[in-house]
């Protein structure tokens, strides 16, 4: 992990914080990041279906972003950006990783885990990781899985290694896949179903009773927390950074027994309510060992919420994943990376306010850095702006004006500039399923679905004479109802040219 230097106390421009007062207090930071978890799925962004007071106390004792973005519209290269600063794309990646997969961020790159370790920050992640282990293309789970998330920065961590509902449903523990009995090693290409969730029936793995037996889906929720809640307890006498990936909400939608049924809108949004007690309970923890008032807590997702089976139960029953915006996970809309973002530190941020400032998750690597007072290496974070004054107030040295957004359908690119968002395909760039209860239900057939209107779309499909890119106002037409490219042909040559060279260059970052 290359070296970090000190910046002066000068360096920090917003008027409302000094930097001396920063390194005096050294927050500890929290940055819950859910899954699946769309801009509609929070009572704060105008959920009516389900409940989350935890969610919602945070919102009014802290800042509500109404323009914060996951850097692509799919789990593996969202988290790839916030952790490293960096584009997915340059990376080529495009869709979420196998658990066959390979470390996807070098040991040799500054992550936000490494920044704050360097710093002197105790640090863990708990929960989802889904960026791979090991240094081969099928990482082996019987033995030291190597590198991985200990090799980025973090001291310790604790939970699943993809997702929820893919393969090898065991935990991994630091290095090591827990309770894994040597005499009953994981193998490929073997059967794992449970009755449950008959789906499993095609994991792949076999094997490996004892490692599996600790797996227990309804105690996925109550098991990481307690896991979080424990290490804040363990560290709360030094500053810590807690990575906190819960599975949740991400399908099979697995709620603990206390939470089943206790929603409006079916097992998805049963699984949301369990996801607000599981930052509820963080929160109070900070606020039982008397660390609240000098913790920055962020809670935000990695991707909008996913039209699956539970997201079209929950829409019939009045839920809206991601409000009015336009499409879905996976999509180059809106609704596929526009995401709830909450952000608290008492005396520090603002309550009860909002900012409608664009930020990203990429961004995140190059905030902490200011706010803990280090300078980047060159190489670091190519695509990472700072956007403390946004958190703290103040003007901006770089305030960010335009981001790259990318769908899970490779070559698929959206530019934001300013209030115009660009997509140089037609369509989302998303899920193709075509009818109701498909699992992959999206983009032009889901509108017939959904009810939303664009104008390139019509009985579920592309128009024959649907213009070949598309062009959004997204202040005059935040649904993205009307495509302006055939009308606006200069902005459309001026937005395209301008990603281009956004793709050219190795670096954004000013």
């Amino acid at each position: 992990m290359p070296k970090f230097l000190l910046i002066a106390a000068a360096a920090l421009t917003a008027p409302w914080i000094s930097s001396e007062a920063v390194a005096a207090e050294r927050p500890n930071i929290v940055l819950i990041l859910a899954d699946d978890l769309g801009y509609g799925d929070v009572g704060c962004y105008g959920a009516t279906k389900v409940k989350t007071p935890n969610l919602d106390r945070l919102s009014s004792e802290g800042r509500r972003f109404t323009d914060a973005h996951s850097a692509s519209a799919v789990c593996t290269p969202s988290r790839y950006a916030l952790l490293t600063g960096e584009y997915p794309f340059r990376k080529g990646l495009w869709g979420p990783a196998h658990f066959t997969s390979e470390l996807l961020v070098s040991p040799s790159q500054t992550t936000v885990a490494g920044l704050l370790k360097q710093a002197g920050y105790a640090t863990a992640c708990f929960g989802k990781w889904h960026l791979g282990f090991g240094d081969a293309k099928s990482p082996d789970w019987n033995r030291e899985l190597a590198p991985g998330p200990l090799e980025l920065g973090f001291d310790h961590y604790f939970g699943i290694p993809v997702v929820s509902s893919a393969p090898p449903y065991v935990w991994v523990e630091n290095r090591r896949v827990a309770g894994l009995d040597p005499a009953d090693p994981l193998k490929y290409g073997g059967l794992a179903p449970t009755k449950e969730y008959p789906e499993k029936v095609m994991t792949g793995v076999s094997g490996g009773k004892a490692a599996h037996d600790l797996y227990r889906d309804e105690e996925l929720g109550t098991t990481l927390t307690e896991k979080a809640v424990s290490w804040i307890r363990a560290h709360r006498r030094e500053p810590f950074f807690l990575y906190f990936a819960t599975p949740h909400i991400h399908h099979p939608f697995t709620p603990g027994k206390r939470f089943a049924g206790s929603s409006e809108c079916g097992r998805y949004g049963d699984f949301i309510q369990e996801f607000d007690w599981m930052v509820g309970e963080i929160d109070r923890t900070l606020s039982d060992l008397g660390l609240r008032e000098n913790t920055l807590l962020i809670v935000t997702s990695d991707n909008g919420g996913m039209l699956n089976q539970g997201g079209q139960d929950a829409w019939r029953a009045g839920h809206r994943l991601n409000g009015d915006l336009l499409g879905f996970k996976f999509d180059a809309w809106e609704g596929g990376h526009r995401v709830p973002y909450l952000a608290r530190w008492p005396g520090r941020i603002e309550a009860g306010s909002v900012s409608d400032r664009l930020i990203c998750h990429v961004d995140t690597l190059s905030t902490l850095a200011a706010l803990t007072e280090q300078v980047l290496p060159e190489a670091a974070g190519a695509d990472s702006f700072d956007f403390l004054p946004a958190l703290v107030g103040g003007p901006s040295r770089a305030e960010r004006e335009q981001l790259v957004l990318t769908p899970s359908r490779k070559g698929i690119f959206a530019l934001r500039s300013g209030k115009w968002l660009y997509i140089n395909a037609q369509g989302g760039g998303g899920f193709k399923q075509t009818r109701p209860g498909d699992h992959g239900l999206g983009g032009p057939a889901a509108l017939l679905f959904t009810g939303e209107v664009n104008s390139d779309i019509a009985d579920g499909r592309i128009k024959p004479d649907a213009p070949p890119e598309q062009l959004y106002d997204l202040i005059a037409d935040p649904r993205e109802s009307k495509n302006l490219a055939a009308e606006r042909p200069l902005v459309v040559e001026q937005m395209r040219k301008e990603l281009e060279a956004l793709q050219s260059r190795p670096r954004t970052r000013p």
